[in-house]
Order: structure tokens, then C-alpha cells, then sequence
């Protein structure tokens, strides 16, 4: 079964912030067209409200990669085999470079071992450019055919110069609350 999970937002649209160098502020979508999908996207915000079930963080060359993933029960069907998991991306340009994310690569391992890789430019339809002290915040999802599994990846970076290299994003867990992995 291929995951097909490549979806900019759960809901099908793009929830994203760019932070600038104070306190991050808790923003609208950048792009919403009615307010019933504005109400959707608080609804699948709220989720992360309640805590995240997982957390990683990664920093390569100053860029700082932070993941919560927390279970979305409204769009799973474990009776259907599928488990639907949020997962919110906040990356940090600690260092002294502006940065700009190019392309993104997931390694995504569900319950049964089975892994797939997706690879795609950008993040949530964007390159964002990032000077230093700025953060980019986004939120996705991923399907599963089980109820536990696990994400890691790189997202592909490159500095004014033209010099590339690759921002680790740490292993985090996808698990459905009081589920037995």
C-alpha cells in the first residue's frame, strides 16, 4: 500500500509562519479561502495544543529542526487500517548564513516495517529563506496503515553563496494513543 501522504496541510492546505527574531506570535494560515476551512485548520491546530506524543530536534550548521507529531483521531480509520498523525516543523536559523530550503526528504517506516521515501521541493508549497534568527513553522500529516511507525529526513539547504548541504531532521514517532507497538 503506498502512503500517498504528501499533502501540504492535513486538510489539504498550507498552515505556515515565518517567526522573525522576537518571540514567535501565533499566526493565520497563509493561505485560507472560507472561513469553514479556516475553523478546520484551528481544529487540527488545536490538537497540538494538548501536547505533543512525540518531539526531535536536530541542528546541522545552525539550522535548528524541531518536530511534534501528535495522533489525529478525526481522520483515522483504524477499522480501514489507516491512522492519520499531525506533524508541526519549526526550523530555526541559528547561525550567522541566510539560508534558503530548497527540497525536503522524508524516510517514513510504518508498524510492519514497510518504508517509504518522498522527496519534493520545498515544504507546504514554499522555499522559505531564512536570515539568521528567523524560524519557519509548518504543519502536515501522514497516513498510516498502522497505528504506530516512525519519520526522520533532511531538508536540503543553500546558503547566499551557493554552497548546499543537508539540515538532519531527527527520528520522531507516530503512535496512536494507548496503542501496543
Amino acid at each position: 500500500m503506498a502512503l500517498g501522504w504528501v499533502w501540504p496541510h492535513p486538510l489539504g492546505l498550507p498552515l505556515s509562519r515565518k517567526i522573525g527574531s522576537g518571540a514567535p506570535a501565533l499566526g493565520k494560515p497563509t493561505r485560507c479561502a472560507t472561513q469553514q476551512q479556516r475553523e478546520q485548520l484551528e481544529v487540527a491546530a488545536s490538537l497540538h495544543q494538548h501536547g505533543p506524543m512525540s518531539f526531535s530536534e536536530a541542528t546541522t550548521r545552525g539550522v535548528h529542526v524541531q518536530v511534534e507529531s501528535a495522533f489525529d483521531p478525526e481522520r483515522s480509520s483504524p477499522e480501514q487500517n489507516r491512522w492519520f498523525f499531525l506533524y508541526t516543523v519549526t526550523i530555526s536559523n541559528q547561525g550567522a548564513e541566510t539560508v534558503r530550503l530548497i527540497s525536503r526528504h522524508w524516510i517514513i517506516t510504518d508498524g510492519a516495517g514497510h518504508v517509504e521515501e518522498v522527496k519534493g521541493p520545498g515544504v507546504v508549497g514554499e522555499q522559505p529563506i531564512l536570515e539568521p534568527g528567523q524560524s519557519f513553522q509548518y504543519t502536515s500529516g501522514c497516513p498510516l496503515p498502522t497505528s504506530f511507525g516512525f519519520m526522520r529526513g533532511t531538508y536540503q539547504m543553500v546558503v547566499q553563496g551557493g554552497e548546499s548541504f543537508d539540515a538532519q531532521i531527527a527520528d520522531f514517532e507516530l503512535s496512536e494513543p494507548y496503542s501496543v507497538n
